[in-house]
């Protein structure tokens, strides 16, 4: 493998006229990347669901591979497409393997490969997990800021799960301007929960040290907060009780699996994408399967960044990402652009073989 300056320009993709390159993109080029960059991160995101929104994209629904002697395993394939500006195509290679955590690693590991536009060839391959967990948490806090318009503006919030995703939505919070006078904590196990805990305390919150509060159950950290985010590795709903949030919180729903039906249709929902969160039995799915329709949805997010929808105010609302494959893209091309610009791609040598179409 060899590092070599890259050839492109800052926003290229490898061009036809040229023989084809492949980079390999480790985890720690990516994390350079993006640290510190969650502003510029959030607007990127933005500007996707935008391109999304306004159709100049394709997203087809994700593709699990499960195992019937691991039925706790899974690997999600999430091909896509994106214009605009972004202009690349690409997919997500996903896996979810729950019982790693006990083995000290983590649950999910991912690669992304980015194809050029006018060629098909692939020309990078990108360690995936930290990507995937910063569009997930700059969806988590761009959804966060535009569902308070018009309600005042959360000052205690509460994570149900305590893992990766936790962490990196508290920091893209943080990082785009929130401040919390509490932050409630709840996880299964002792010892996240704890973990969670130091990293809130060495953190702080833009310079403000919150309350932190480790909660014993799932009701007593719902009622103390009004913004909820749900980041577990739930199966089915362990949240039954619409009653607990009679005080109308703002609730991320980024595990999708954690709420049951009825909590669902006494609030107003927002969801990424409408035909890709409805499956898979998300708490969604099951809301459709109950009802036998999907007028308890009140629209997407891009129907709110465009203005088409205002959420309520006086409700409880709940935010459901699918998660989109064009995020993905949009991230990891940026990753992609940072690392050419500074001349740094690995690029492997002789990947493509034989580029002569005649002997």
């Amino acid at each position: 493998m060899t590092v070599l300056p890259s050839p492109l320009t800052e926003s290229a993709a490898p061009r036809s006229a040229t023989a084809p390159t492949f980079a390999v993109i480790s985890g720690a080029q990516v994390q350079q990347a993006l640290a510190g960059r969650e502003r510029q991160l959030v607007e990127l995101v933005e500007a996707a669901y935008r391109l999304h929104g306004a159709g100049d994209s394709v997203n087809p629904p994700s593709y699990f591979l499960r195992f019937p002697d691991r039925p706790a395993d899974r690997i999600i394939a999430l091909p896509a497409s994106i214009g605009g500006p972004i202009r690349v195509d690409g997919m997500k290679w996903i896996s979810s393997f729950p019982g790693n955590v006990q083995a000290g690693i983590p649950r999910a590991s991912a690669v992304l490969v980015l194809n050029d536009h006018d060629t098909g060839y692939p020309f990078a391959c990108l360690e995936s997990s930290v990507i995937s967990a910063t569009r997930t948490a700059a969806s988590a806090a761009l959804a966060a800021d535009r569902l308070s318009h018009g309600r005042p503006r959360p000052t205690r919030v509460g994570f149900v799960g305590t893992g990766l995703i936790a962490r990196y939505i508290h920091t893209f919070l943080a990082g785009t301007g929130w401040t919390f006078d509490t932050v409630g904590v709840h996880d299964l196990s002792a010892d996240s929960a704890a973990g969670f805990s130091g990293y809130l305390r060495e953190a702080g919150t833009t310079g403000h040290a919150p309350g932190i509060t480790v909660h014993d159950s799932t009701e007593e950290l719902i009622r103390a907060s009004d913004l909820v985010v749900f980041a577990t590795v739930a199966g089915e709903p362990h949240v039954t009780d619409p009653d607990w949030f009679s005080h109308h919180p703002l609730v991320l729903n980024v595990s999708l699996r954690d709420l049951a039906p009825e909590v669902l249709l006494a609030a107003a929902n927002i969801v990424d994408d409408v035909e890709h969160c409805l499956k898979a039995d998300t708490s969604p799915h099951l809301a459709e399967q109950l009802t036998g329709g999907r007028d308890f949805l009140d629209g997407t997010l891009d129907d709110v960044l465009t203005g088409r929808l205002t959420p309520p105010a006086d409700r409880t609302v709940i935010f459901s990402p699918f998660g989109l494959g064009v995020l993905d893209l949009a991230v990891g091309k940026y990753v992609y652009d940072e690392v050419a610009r500074k001349g740094d791609l690995r690029l492997v040598d002789d990947f493509f073989h034989d580029l002569r179409r005649y002997g």
